[in-house]
């Protein structure tokens, strides 16, 4: 099988910390590399470690939108980790209206906004974290989102998890975002258009491990490795060849984030 790229995995968390390098030698032995992604400045640093530690292994460095109300955003901390060998973005980086009440959203929106600071002024793409609310219309990340990236057209980066509607996918798709998609399109037929309302050329495959495990693995820790699973639907749902779902998604993968 040619190489494929897990684009979105947290290999770095403690549900590995009893077989870490086993999960990782597994990936490697399917030919999957990966990006390991920071959530808050210690993830962000193990992400490092293990980036340096394993070939096709790279890591990203940012403060998740459900951390950065127990964290303060040390954007000098965060530049310094940005200049360390085989980080490639910063993220994940976000809005989240799911765990996070109304009052605490526009701090969160000034982090993120921060982040975007930093990943351009430092010339690094991003990897982006957006989760409505269940409140409906009222409570709608995606939006507020796509407002603040305009601000932001010289960004690039991709929507990690996109469970976006059309509309909001072809608007993330305008701005030049790549649309990231894992697991939950296995078991979730909801996102079905999307899937294929999206160029192949702007797809990035990932599991988001150790969550969202795809079939036929459900019920189970997930692990980079599954990330074939994602690519097998992606080709059903375009009616592409699984190999050049494989050979594209890690070419957009390559290309943003320059590896």
């Amino acid at each position: 099988m040619s190489n494929i790229f897990d684009s979105h995995c947290h290999p770095q968390l403690a549900q590995y910390d009893a077989d870490r390098e086993e999960v990782i030698r597994r990936a490697q032995a399917s030919n999957t590399s990966l990006i390991c992604i920071g959530t808050d400045i210690d993830t962000s640093k193990q992400a490092i470690e293990l980036a340096q530690k394993y070939e096709g292994v790279w890591a990203t460095v940012g403060l998740h939108p459900n951390d950065n109300l127990k964290e303060e955003f040390d954007i000098e901390k965060y530049r310094e980790l940005l200049k360390q060998p085989k980080v490639v973005a910063v993220g994940e980086i976000g809005l989240d209206y799911f765990r996070t009440e109304e009052k605490d959203q526009p701090a969160q929106k000034e982090k993120f906004i921060k982040q975007l600071e930093l990943a351009k002024s430092e010339h690094f793409p991003v990897v982006l974290h957006s989760r409505d609310s269940n409140k409906g219309s009222t409570g709608r990340a995606y939006p507020d989102m796509i407002e603040i990236l305009k601000q932001y057209p010289e960004i690039r980066g991709v929507v990690h998890s996109c469970t976006a509607s059309i509309d909001e996918a072809k608007q993330f798709l305008d701005v030049g975002l790549y649309l990231g998609f894992n697991g939950i399109i296995t078991f979730a037929s909801q996102y079905h258009e999307v899937v294929k309302y999206a160029p192949l050329n702007k797809i990035l495959l990932e599991t988001d491990a150790p969550y969202l495990t795809p079939e036929p693995y459900r019920g189970q820790r997930n692990e980079p490795a599954h990330v074939i699973e994602v690519a097998k639907k992606v080709a059903e749902l375009k009616g592409e060849t699984l190999e050049k779902v494989i050979e594209q998604t890690t070419l957009n993968c390559k290309e943003l984030f320059q590896i």
